[in-house]
């Protein structure tokens, strides 16, 4: 499907390595946080190094593994790497100043021109006919824009009471630029373009939803780790976004399953 194969292959390999790296010194090593994140976080910074670990090494085994013809297992990285960008995106927004900030960095602004530069190979080359059935690309374009429609009303009602005050939290704040400014809008524009019919949307609708499924798990995982930090974890939250991460996962499965490429 995509031009330059072996070239976004390299790229992908080099960002889920550098993201392997970095995530697993932030497990094992975990002191290296202390400096640069309350206690108070820490759970949610753990569980962002371990799915970051679970998303580098599937993508290191889809890369190892891609095919050119193999739609479904490019859409997927695309997806992976999203979650790395968002990831890495808050470490650097968020100051954590350590030792591996500058590796922070690195991951953040690779992975962002490695999405860009396998969307240009998309646009490129004559995109494959993309089929999807009527029924599952509904129920997809429809959660599209439900995301939005959620999370922008929920960040806002944060915002104002900030914006009044002046005040800076310690924490978070890269969430409201991140999904604010990068990743909501592109909910609006892929959902647009897949009710189109438009072929890059359709294929890059479920990429969305991967990043989705990495991401709302990492934020369960998080309050599930709370008790070892000695913090009371909010069961009903936990519970929330795991049921929207496996929402995700599920509409990803039946999206590919529904999925076909015709190529001309």
């Amino acid at each position: 499907m995509l031009m330059h194969v072996n070239r976004n292959r390299l790229l992908w390999i080099i960002v889920a390595s550098m993201a392997l790296i970095a995530a697993i010194i932030g497990v094992i090593l975990p002191s290296i946080y202390s400096k640069v994140c309350s206690e108070e976080f820490m759970p949610g910074v753990m569980s962002q190094d371990i799915v970051t670990i679970l998303s580098a090494v599937s993508i290191l085994i889809l890369t190892i593994r891609l095919r050119e013809e193999n739609v479904k297992q490019q859409i997927t990285v695309l997806g992976l790497l999203g979650y790395i960008f968002y990831a890495y995106g808050i470490y650097v927004m968020e100051r954590f100043y350590n030792p591996l900030y500058f590796l922070y960095m690195g991951i953040f602004g690779l992975a962002f021109y490695s999405i860009i530069y396998a969307v240009i190979c998309l646009l490129n080359k004559d995109v494959p006919l993309v089929k999807v059935t009527k029924g599952i690309k509904n129920v997809s374009i429809g959660f599209a824009l439900f995301i939005p429609i959620l999370f922008y009303p929920m960040w806002v009602s944060l915002l104002l009471p900030l914006l009044s005050t002046g005040e800076k939290i310690e924490f978070a704040y890269s969430v409201f630029i991140l999904d604010m400014v990068f990743i909501l809008p592109l909910f609006f524009v892929i959902a647009y373009m897949a009710y189109k019919n438009m072929n890059i949307g359709l294929l890059l609708l479920p990429t969305l939803f991967i990043k989705g499924f990495t991401l709302l798990l990492s934020v369960a995982i998080g309050v599930m780790l709370k008790p070892l930090y000695l913090q009371v974890p909010d069961y009903r939250e936990m519970f929330l976004y795991l049921s929207v991460s496996i929402v995700f996962l599920i509409i990803t499965f039946i999206y590919f399953r529904k999925m076909s490429i015709i190529r001309v």
